[in-house]
């Protein structure tokens, strides 16, 4: 079983090529992130129109280079939601026109779904069931994974998502675009203990087991230091460095927290990690050290998949097909839809368009 995957959420263009037998025959991302930099985000008119201008050429390129003919895919796979409407609607109108033509199945992934499902392309896939800390752009969330679209929600963020308390810190301490990874790179200049920001809602964990996360508190917080230090002409390079450690410690140590709080009430050894914040190696060493400590296993997805790809998004397919998942022929099929906002927990009934 062969199939193309399509990822056009936000501000990447991802195609894979899946061989269910084989394993990932073809990946390519075209990220736009020159495109975006003079604005410090996102623009969603300006990555939808370079979807528009890259999907095919990467469609064509993937094929070639995993020396499939079109003719040959199985499926075809896209980011159905969440995300940019616009950016959506590239993805899945080219995927919708491509399967009807060949007269094959286009099928809708939720993007969360193909993060969380990423960890098991590696050479040593976790088992079900495990918990999945998902750190993904607007998204933090802790769930509860017994199988492909089995999905519980145990906690989610209130406020900001770690990601975007990242990218906006990053753009407090006038960091280039994208702020995370640079904000990443900053903190390891940064003194520790200088700074000692608040850790949102480990008071609640403690009281009530609350596993739910909040941001804005903190992100807060670094806005004041950063106007007293502005203040009294102590802003240098040393002390934003000192400012970026302190915020990434914060960060890190509710993150992981909260997750062995989850691990311990789920009675799970097992945890997955995915999105994007999950490629900063401050949260990596500590998940690590901690689960050495408590006895549990931490997997990754690889460094490349870890932001937005077509590879998560073909590889979800293939294993909702292997789970038995209905395909409605590509015959009955009638237009395609995205879902800007869409709850993981409601991905389980995914199937192909109509």
């Amino acid at each position: 079983m062969i199939i193309l995957g399509i990822e056009t959420s936000c501000d990447e263009t991802g195609v894979a090529v899946y061989d269910d037998a084989h394993g990932l025959l073809a990946h390519d991302v075209y990220s736009q992130i020159a495109l975006h930099d003079e604005y410090g985000g996102v623009v969603p008119e300006l990555a939808s129109r370079d979807h528009v201008r890259r999907l095919l050429p990467l469609i064509s390129a993937a094929l070639s280079r995993a020396n499939i003919d079109m003719h040959r895919l199985d499926a075809v796979a896209f980011t159905e939601g969440p995300g940019l409407a616009g950016a959506l609607l590239v993805g899945a109108s080219v995927a919708s026109a491509l399967a009807m033509g060949l007269g094959i199945p286009a099928i809708g992934i939720h993007h969360l779904e193909g993060h969380l499902l990423s960890p098991l392309l590696s050479a040593q896939p976790p088992a079900f069931p495990f918990i999945a800390l998902l750190v993904s752009g607007g998204h933090t969330q802790l769930m509860r994974v017994a199988g492909v679209g089995d999905y519980t929600l145990l906690g989610e963020t209130q406020d900001d998502a770690a990601g975007e308390a990242f990218d906006k810190t990053a753009k407090l301490l006038e960091l280039p675009y994208p702020g995370g990874p640079a904000l990443a790179e900053l903190a390891e200049r940064g003194r520790p203990g200088i700074f000692n920001f608040p850790r949102p809602m480990l008071t609640q964990l403690e009281r009530s087991g609350n596993l739910n996360f909040s941001f804005s508190g903190l992100k807060t917080a670094v806005m004041l230091a950063n106007r007293q230090c502005a203040m009294e002409g102590k802003l240098d390079e040393q002390t934003r460095a000192d400012i970026a450690l302190a915020f990434q410690d914060a960060v890190v140590d509710v993150l992981t927290q909260k997750t062995v709080a989850a691990l311990r009430v789920a009675g799970l050894g097992t945890l997955v990690v995915a999105g994007g914040v999950g490629a900063n190696r401050a949260l990596r060493q500590s998940l690590d050290a901690t689960g050495r400590r408590k006895g549990f296993r931490v997997h990754y997805p690889e460094l490349a998949l870890c932001t937005d790809n077509g590879a998560m998004i073909a590889f979800a397919a293939a294993l909702r097909l292997r789970a038995g998942v209905a395909i409605q022929a590509a015959t009955e099929r009638r237009g395609f839809s995205v879902r800007p906002r869409w709850e993981l927990t409601e991905a389980g009934d995914v199937r192909a368009m109509r």
